[in-house]
């Protein structure tokens, strides 16, 4: 629905389809040309390295870990070389630059905690392929960032009484202000990230 009111189109998209992100693209440029992408599809949970018992069958599965990396990592760069690929058929601007990509990380992957392996290998691996990404695509005129965000309140905490008291307990141990992040807060750095001509190849 919100894509009609605002004129443009919804595409359904497993990240780890890479048909099916082609043809989001490809949906896309057909309308006009591409100039954006925002990377933000991701998963995590948490699930720590072994087990109490000493078992092998108690370690972290690796399957779980395999899919945090193959949707939060490898998705995002499938992603980028298709879009990138779309924004490199574009005219430049008069900052010679043809398209913008922003990808989300996390704060975890500078400070991972207990049981986060995968999501803060996953996060981290965005962090570390956004320079040589940026540098690959600085011929093309398309310019790579990053997002580490910290907590933000979205419904991944889920719903009532004890989810509340559960983020205003993780907002307490946040520096200032003491409180998760708003979504509109977040969006906002992405609008700065994508539009501003001069940010590139940064993680912020």
């Amino acid at each position: 629905a919100l894509a009609n009111e605002i004129g443009g189109a919804f595409a359904s998209v497993d990240v780890t389809k890479t048909e099916q992100i082609q043809a989001a693209v490809e949906q896309a440029v057909a309308m006009a040309p591409l100039w954006a992408l925002v990377n933000s599809a991701g998963i995590g949970w948490a699930q720590r390295t072994i087990g109490r018992d000493g078992e092998f069958g108690s370690a972290h599965d690796i399957n779980a870990f395999r899919k945090v990396i193959d949707i939060n990592l490898i998705g995002t760069f499938d992603a980028i070389r298709l879009a990138a690929t779309a924004m490199s058929k574009n005219e430049p601007n008069e900052h010679g630059e043809r398209g913008s990509i922003c990808n989300m990380a996390s704060v975890a992957a500078f400070d991972g905690q207990i049981g986060q392996a995968s999501y803060s290998a996953s996060k981290g691996g965005v962090v570390g392929m956004t320079l040589p990404v940026a540098r690959d695509l600085s011929a093309a005129g398309v310019r790579v960032n990053t997002i580490a965000p910290g907590l933000i309140d979205t419904p991944i905490y889920g719903e009532g009484e004890a989810s509340e008291q559960f983020k205003a307990n993780l907002g307490q141990n946040v520096l200032f202000p003491k409180r998760l992040g708003a979504p509109d807060e977040l969006a906002s750095m992405v609008v700065e990230v994508i539009t501003n001509s001069y940010m590139n190849a940064e993680t912020i």
